[in-house]
């Protein structure tokens, strides 16, 4: 059996050279292995779209590969593939995913903020310590733990209290933990009581191809090894993003704050290194194909009945964790 520990991310700045830096190594392989034709023109609104950034990053990086000889000037916009001097006639085409042999569901770079990256993995570290006991967060020992500011560090753990994993009153530490059954019984008993009213009152706003690629995604998922990322995914889209057109921000407030269950099923999974249980995806295809076939009240009915299944499943998990060694966690995660 093969038990996962919380990643750490690589030394991180706020200065947001991390993003001009991957979009230009991005850049630079391709280029070196001759992925893209020469004479390409390479335009900084296109390839900002392409990364999901802004163009500042991409005209940094355009620049330091023009430094490196590896693309030219020339007398249009941009640049182009090509050697300094060198007479390449211009090839103007759509710069997209597949002339990049970027897969579908491959991101070309990570383009997030520093900010954003520790932000998941304080997520993770948090959730996945929780489950284990109670634990105090040592700002300091995190801002130099990430290579980054007390004040960012703090940003982030405001943020991750409003979902309910990271507790602080004033003049206190920042607590986590320790996740008891009684907790999970409790916020299964809150969203069993609002999130089937919030679906039928959502049903006829939800639009049909975000459902169909949901469920595809779903049948997608079986047997599959899924990573944290791609577990919250499901997890938020059935019971996140199908009741937020429901309209009562009071609510889905409430609903982030009760992050726990999904917090024991990502750590299960997560550790122990398994698949996702089929019978689990199946109760999730089956809400999709009922508010497909427009039947909000028992897709209402469906839902609930999976959060209660949920229920015994998740306390059942966590039972097992309980018995597993505490993974290794960063130095800045104190035991209470």
């Amino acid at each position: 059996m093969t038990m996962r520990t919380p990643s750490a991310p690589a030394s991180t700045d706020e200065s947001g050279t991390a993003r001009y830096e991957a979009i230009r190594q991005f850049l630079r392989n391709v280029l070196l292995q001759k992925k893209i034709p020469q004479g390409l023109v390479l335009l900084e609104g296109p390839l900002a779209q392409l990364f999901g950034t802004s163009r500042v990053p991409v005209r940094r990086a355009l620049s330091l590969l023009h430094e490196e000889g590896l693309i030219a000037r020339f007398e249009g916009r941009g640049f182009i593939v090509a050697q300094e001097a060198e007479d390449v006639e211009p090839l103007r085409i759509a710069l997209t995913r597949e002339l990049f042999g970027i897969h579908d569901q491959q991101e070309p770079v990570d383009t997030r903020s520093s900010g954003e990256k520790v932000l998941e993995n304080l997520q993770e570290v948090l959730s996945t310590a929780m489950v284990f006991g109670r634990y105090q967060v040592d700002e300091h020992k995190a801002a130099q733990h990430y290579h980054i500011s007390r004040s960012v560090i703090r940003e982030s753990l405001m943020r991750l209290r409003d979902k309910g994993l990271v507790t602080k009153e004033p003049y206190s530490q920042w607590l986590t933990g320790p996740l008891t059954a009684r907790e999970i019984a409790d916020h299964f008993e809150i969203r069993a009581s609002l999130e089937p009213t919030a679906l039928c009152k959502a049903a006829p706003q939800l639009d049909a191809a975000w459902l169909t690629a949901a469920l595809d995604n779903v049948h997608k998922s079986k047997g599959q090894h899924l990573s944290a990322a791609q577990l919250e995914q499901l997890e938020e889209n059935l019971h996140v993003r199908c009741l937020e057109p429901a309209g009562n921000k009071l609510m889905m407030q409430i609903l982030r704050q009760n992050q726990s269950p999904f917090i024991v099923t990502r750590i299960f999974y997560d550790l122990l290194a398994i698949p996702v249980e089929n019978v689990l995806l199946e109760e999730h295809a089956l809400v999709y194909e009922m508010l497909l076939k427009g039947n909000a009240s028992l897709a209402a009915a469906c839902l609930r009945d999976h959060l209660e299944r949920a229920q015994q499943r998740t306390l059942q998990r966590l039972k097992v964790i309980s018995v597993l060694p505490v993974p290794a966690l960063p130095a800045f995660m104190e035991a209470q």
